[in-house]
């Protein structure tokens, strides 16, 4: 295909997976050099955490199970319903927790992440 023949959101979506490649490159070169330093205490934090939240989500699961069993037997609804109402507040949790953490993400950032996503961005829009 010819330049003129190719789509043009292919070109798009290539500079955009190029990007987020980069961008996860620097990450994981950052991530590699703290872990280098401390992967004893980082491995053990890592296990605990995978632990906590492995079972943090047995008690949603449960708590979960518990509040449909609540509401079918207080408002004698069908299961459908409820169903539907515990998802409802599920997606509004989830949306909720998604905004909070994307605050939470926008910064302030090591000037080694900064300098290098802004190399990366120069480098896949081809500025110099």
């Amino acid at each position: 295909m010819t330049e003129s023949q190719r789509p043009r959101g292919l070109g798009a979506a290539a500079r955009v997976t190029a990007l987020a490649s980069s961008v996860m490159d620097l990450h994981v070169r950052i991530a590699l050099q703290e872990m280098d330093r401390e992967k004893r205490r980082l491995i053990s934090g890592g296990i605990f955490l995978a632990m906590g939240g492995v079972l943090m989500l047995f008690a949603l699961l449960a708590i979960e199970i518990i509040l449909v069993l609540w509401i079918r037997s207080t408002f004698t609804l069908q299961i459908q319903w409820i169903l539907l109402i515990v998802s409802l507040m599920n997606l509004a949790l989830a949306g909720l927790s998604l905004r909070i953490g994307g605050y939470l993400a926008k910064g302030p950032y090591l000037p080694e992440t900064i300098q290098g996503l802004s190399k990366t961005t120069k480098a896949v829009l081809g500025k110099s």
